[in-house]
């Protein structure tokens, strides 16, 4: 079992991006994902969360212009990034709860000019 994030790349600021991740393999259930990022030099931080009932929770430093979902027909989570600033420049990883156990996505990276 693996999950695959794709979606990132160079944008300019104020412009948007939608990544995704894909759990794939023998998948029998996923309860809680999450997106979080990490900048060059800093901490991998949280970005969002979302839990197998749809609740979602944000970093303060993207609510308003991300939003976390999920399908679970196609075992995915996604995050649409809007307004997207210098700041949110970054590794992003996904992060997901499968078959009871925490994996990591490789990461995928998001580049935001000014």
């Amino acid at each position: 079992v693996q999950l695959q994030a794709s979606g990132g790349g160079l944008v300019q600021t104020g412009g948007s991006l939608r990544l995704s991740c894909a759990a794939s393999g023998s998948v029998f259930s996923i309860n809680d994902m999450g997106w979080y990022r990490q900048a060059l030099g800093k901490e991998r931080e949280l970005v969002a969360t979302i839990t197998a009932g749809g609740s979602t929770k944000y970093a303060d430093s993207v609510k308003g212009r991300f939003t976390i979902s999920r399908d679970h027909a196609k075992n995915t989570v996604y995050l649409q990034m809007n307004s997207l600033k210098p700041d949110d420049t970054a590794v992003y990883y996904c992060n997901g709860l499968i078959n009871r156990y925490p994996l990591w996505g490789q990461g995928t990276l998001v580049t935001v000019s000014s």
